[in-house]
């Protein structure tokens, strides 16, 4: 990796990129910290203290802490990510949806036009919900239209402009803007989860103690980012023979390919998913300013994970089992709507090509199903491991942090695929000066 970035900056073109990348990452940093107008901050950051259940932790991570600052970039890229989920899921269920995906360079620009409208759809939709329901218990210096206004517009435009931001990132930057955006909002609060940790687990500890904490806290870490690297690059390949054919007077085919089918097919989907889902009613609960008791606030405490795993309080560990499930449900949804085996062998037989020992069409389209359900859940499996980790060592040992198995998902996951860019950047830079010379 250090290697890489070392050789990246000997080419002027890509180190005119890294700069450009870093000098908008410093200005997202810099937004963090610039509140909200009208917006009472020792108000916010009183209530977030309150809240045991750390649903928005995660919320606040993805955030950089813009969310617990109640900055204008408070909402962060979340719409943006929304968004851009929602979409994915309606191209497979509306053909016109479709039909544009499959429109190429054009088709792909109407879709991103699209999702860009939602995004904004979705900020003004969020910052309306937060602005008038935290507004009424006392977010708001004063409880006016105006005050309601200016919220609800600065949260919508700090949305706005952060994704505007991910895309210059991808178009003048080292690529991959909106992942990079996502990956330094939750790096920065890692300095302080582990300040948080070994003032835990560490300081004001006997020595002997206090070297064996931090020997478990650093290969705790180490070994979750070697299991998401070995999850993250997991491949099975697939050979595929195509036949050969005349064309002319030539003969062509007879190549050997492959299809390459990654072991963790969804990515970090299925979690979000799964925890967005747990933590709704907890996220509407708190805006609508639910303090009560019964039935529904025992509900809550299932869905809360901050219950989870703790040792005096069992039963609520039932929610972290339906976390599970979802997650491999999830997994194995998200990957039936991304992956159509079906098409791909009808694509392969048009093209001469066959899996050796299966005949094509249908029964390679069975072959390729059966080989995805055992990968896709080898691939859940090791999601639910990072995701469940964090939740055991917080219930058992109480160790509060903001990143969790997500979080360390994105991170690595990011800053692979952006060195794996950079590498490809310079080779192309590379050909094109040998080519030149």
């Amino acid at each position: 990796m250090l290697t890489t970035l070392k050789n990246a900056f000997k080419i002027k073109e890509i180190r005119d990129k890294i700069l450009f990348t870093f000098a908008m990452l410093v200005v997202i940093r810099i937004g963090s910290q610039l509140p909200v107008p009208g917006v009472n901050g020792e108000y916010f950051k009183s209530w977030f203290a309150a809240q045991s259940d750390g649903a928005f932790s995660f919320f606040d991570a993805i955030t950089g802490g813009s969310f617990l600052n109640m900055s204008i970039l408070a909402l962060n890229i979340s719409p943006y990510i929304t968004s851009s989920i929602i979409m994915q899921l309606l191209t497979i269920a509306i053909p016109k949806l479709e039909e544009m995906q499959r429109d190429g360079e054009d088709g792909r620009k109407k879709i991103i036009a699209i999702t860009r409208y939602v995004t904004v759809a979705l900020a003004l939709l969020q910052s309306t919900a937060m602005s008038i329901g935290f507004g009424r218990q006392g977010y708001l210096t004063e409880f006016t239209a105006l005050n309601v206004i200016t919220s609800i517009v600065t949260l919508t435009a700090g949305s706005a402009f952060l994704m505007w931001v991910g895309e210059r990132i991808t178009e003048k930057g080292i690529g991959n803007g909106i992942s990079i955006v996502l990956v330094i909002n939750i790096i920065s609060r890692l300095p302080e989860d582990l300040g948080n940790l070994f003032e835990q687990f560490v300081f004001g500890k006997a020595p002997a103690t206090a070297i064996l904490a931090a020997v478990i806290i650093f290969a705790i870490i180490i070994a979750m980012v070697v299991l998401v690297i070995i999850l993250n690059d997991g491949v099975r390949k697939i050979p595929v023979q195509y036949a050969n054919k005349v064309q002319g007077r030539k003969m062509v085919g007879g190549n050997t390919s492959s299809i390459p089918l990654k072991v963790n097919t969804s990515g970090v989907i299925p979690v979000i998913f799964a925890q967005s889902l747990l933590q709704l009613p907890i996220y509407i609960s708190s805006f609508a300013g639910y303090k009560g008791t019964g039935v529904w606030s025992e509900i809550l405490k299932y869905l809360n994970s901050g219950y989870w795993c703790n040792p005096s309080q069992l039963k609520y560990s039932v929610g972290l089992l339906v976390y599970i499930v979802l997650i491999v449900c999830f997994a194995y949804f998200y990957t039936s709507i991304t992956f159509n085996p079906l098409m791909i062998a009808d694509n392969m037989k048009k093209q001469g090509g066959f899996i050796p020992g299966i005949r094509p069409g249908k029964p390679t389209s069975d072959y390729l199903n059966k080989v995805l359900n055992y990968i896709v859940f080898v691939g859940a499996v090791g999601l639910t491991i990072i995701a469940v980790l964090p939740y055991i060592f917080s219930g058992v040992f109480g160790a509060n942090v903001s990143f969790g198995g997500t979080s360390l998902i994105i991170i690595v996951s990011v800053i692979l695929e952006t060195m794996k860019q950079l590498e490809s950047q310079m080779l192309v830079r590379n050909y094109k000066g040998f080519l030149e010379s």
